[in-house]
């Protein structure tokens, strides 16, 4: 009786799809990098920021991922950015098929910058390709310095490390090594950019916001 491998048929379809999305945006020329982090790490509120910070510079869109609600996507919707919401009903991360049902509803022609926030999941959603430009990690330094270490590869995969929530550092809220984290995640990717921010006071954010400023104009976060 022959047999399916059903891992192998599923991640094959993601990927016709994903290039399928590498074409089109290429097309478009077109930015789109994929956020990943655990749940809680902080990326809606630094997507937030980020919009507000680069409002009249550059025209930010967002695809929303998440299990259920629509919480997230409210949150941007704030901000005047254009956003559609994907549910997965269950699915710990976003598909390549999903995004280019996404890429369709989204006005791309008036947009430099196409965020994807996955479904907070350090595992799974390394293993999509998306089509996207590049992979952005997430770190609050409340989930511990060692996740470089324990996940290796999304932090492997990423082009940018975002070590988020400083502020908590300052009063030792926390018991986070800075240090090991950066030297960590540069173990497994020497050319990682590494940012360290607070989203909820802004500390940091304006290197973050001038790297995608950059990669926007001179398309660094493609190559």
């Amino acid at each position: 009786m022959d047999k399916v491998d059903v891992g192998k048929k599923i991640l094959s379809e993601n990927e016709k799809y994903a290039f399928e999305n590498i074409i089109f945006l290429a097309e478009q020329k077109k930015l789109c990098l994929n956020m990943i982090s655990s749940p809680g790490s902080g990326k809606t509120t630094i997507l937030a920021r980020t919009i507000n910070g680069l409002r009249g510079k550059i025209r930010i869109g967002v695809i929303e991922g998440d299990i259920q609600t629509d919480i997230d996507a409210e949150r941007i919707r704030a901000t005047e950015a254009p956003v559609l919401q994907i549910n997965t009903e269950g699915a710990c991360h976003l598909s390549a098929t999903q995004i280019s049902e996404a890429l369709k509803k989204l006005p791309v022609a008036d947009l430099d910058l196409i965020f994807i926030e996955n479904v907070g999941n350090l595992v799974c959603p390394s293993a999509f390709d998306l089509g996207e430009s590049a992979k952005v990690v997430v770190l609050s330094v409340a989930e511990g310095d060692d996740k470089p270490a324990k996940y290796p590869a999304i932090f492997a995969k990423s082009k940018v490390l975002l070590v988020n929530k400083i502020d908590l550092l300052a009063g030792g809220h926390v018991d986070f090594d800075l240090e090991r984290a950066k030297a960590d995640a540069r173990r497994l990717n020497k050319a990682i950019e590494i940012f360290p921010i607070s989203a909820k006071t802004g500390e940091g954010m304006d290197l973050w916001c001038d790297w995608l400023l950059g990669s926007v104009q001179k398309g660094i976060a493609q190559q």
